[in-house]
């Protein structure tokens, strides 16, 4: 067995030799003959690694070059970003300070944004937030370029939260353009411009989308856990943050089309910003602008939701009867206001107004303020003691 063994080794190492000195006999003859004789007859391009012998690729057609290559970054939204951000300026609440022994001076209570949308006979129009501007007794306008210019309120409005200020338009460029909300659709493109957290970070620019239209939030002004208002707005994912508030959300086309007003602040939450209808905002702001205030029928009551109370008390107190699901109560009437000249009285409980049914307050008020005018009759069915009643009250101005 040994044997066979070695045997079968020289037996191989006879059969590999001959034909492995066979191949390197021919390679030799192949380098050094067959490949050069290629070359010249330009069958097998030159080796561009050897010098004198490469390819001139400035002198031959070649499809790779050593040229430099220009990006132009220019987007619609960015060329529409640099137009847009001019008309978005800071606004400063500014507030006198004293203490016991005299007054020291303004101090900046709190910052926001705006948005120029007119400039005619020299001046310059602002529309903003009225949380921006509550409380102040002079207010700064801060332009994009960090000009600081004086300004004047000249209204607010705590419903629609809308305030218009105005100021020289000496070193004012073009105002923004105004769109339409009404015809806004879920997800078109949607950008937010302001001044989050302040003005170190002015001109912030965000995008987003439409995420919902015709949205309403609650609002409870006056801190008590009650809704007062329902605000109608749009809502969207672009980054809406504190000191965006009165700043602008445009359309892809860079027109105006909310004013950024609120976001959901919890940790659960994100990407939910809301903006005021421009739609919604136009007449407000002209309003502001001509009178200063927004005009609006008072009926002169002090209301609360029957939903506010426990339900017992709607039999013991109120006197209900079972078929009554939602209303308001008046808690007090203002002498020789409209319901007082209409016979309202303490604990009368209103359920329909020019009958439409009214649950609580914030029906009430959108049929009040929305849908009357000052001067008209407003016809009202109420509950006194079980008993219903009607009776009409001419509304007067708030």
């Amino acid at each position: 067995m040994g044997y066979y063994n070695q045997g079968y080794q020289r037996r191989r190492k006879n059969q590999w030799l001959t034909p492995l000195l066979l191949g390197i006999i021919i390679g030799i003859l192949i380098v050094s003959v067959v490949i050069p004789e290629l070359v010249e007859s330009n069958i097998i391009p030159q080796s561009q690694d050897e010098p004198g012998r490469g390819t001139n690729f400035e002198n031959n057609n070649s499809p790779i070059t050593n040229t430099s290559v220009s990006v132009d970054v220019s987007t619609q939204i960015t060329d529409i970003v640099e137009k847009v951000t001019p008309a978005v300026v800071g606004v400063t609440n500014m507030q006198r300070q004293s203490d016991y022994w005299f007054e020291q001076g303004s101090v900046e209570a709190g910052t926001g944004s705006g948005v120029i949308y007119k400039v005619t006979d020299g001046t310059a129009y602002v529309v903003t937030n009225h949380h921006v501007i509550e409380g102040a007794d002079s207010v700064e306008v801060v332009l994009y370029d960090d000009t600081h210019i004086e300004a004047e309120v000249i209204g607010s409005d705590l419903f629609s939260d809308l305030a218009v200020i105005r100021m020289d338009a000496d070193d004012i460029g073009e105002p923004i353009e105004i769109g339409q909300s009404g015809n806004i659709k879920v997800g078109e493109p949607a950008i937010a411009i302001g001044n989050p957290l302040g003005l170190m970070f002015s001109s912030s620019v965000t995008q987003g989308v439409i995420s919902g239209t015709e949205r309403t939030i609650p609002q409870d002004f006056d801190l008590d856990g009650r809704p007062d208002w329902q605000a109608e707005v749009i809502q969207t994912d672009a980054a809406i943050n504190p000191g965006n508030s009165g700043g602008a959300l445009i359309n892809i086309y860079g027109q105006l089309i909310g004013i950024n007003s609120m976001k959901i602040n919890e940790a659960a939450v994100e990407g939910l910003g809301f903006a005021i209808p421009i739609d919604y905002a136009i007449p407000v702001m002209n309003e502001l602008e001509e009178k200063g205030v927004v005009e609006r029928p008072f009926l002169g009551v002090e209301l609360y939701s029957l939903d506010e109370i426990p339900h017992r008390e709607w039999k013991d107190t109120l006197n209900l009867p079972e078929k009554v699901t939602g209303g308001v109560y008046i808690w007090s009437v203002q002498p020789l206001s409209p319901a007082d000249e209409a016979g309202l009285k303490r604990l009368d409980v209103i359920t329909e107004l020019d009958g439409e049914p009214i649950e609580n307050v914030i029906d009430l008020r959108k049929i009040l303020y929305q849908e009357k005018n000052i001067g008209d009759n407003m016809a009202i069915t109420y509950y006194r003691d079980g008993k219903k009643f009607e009776t009409e009250a001419a509304l007067t101005a708030q």
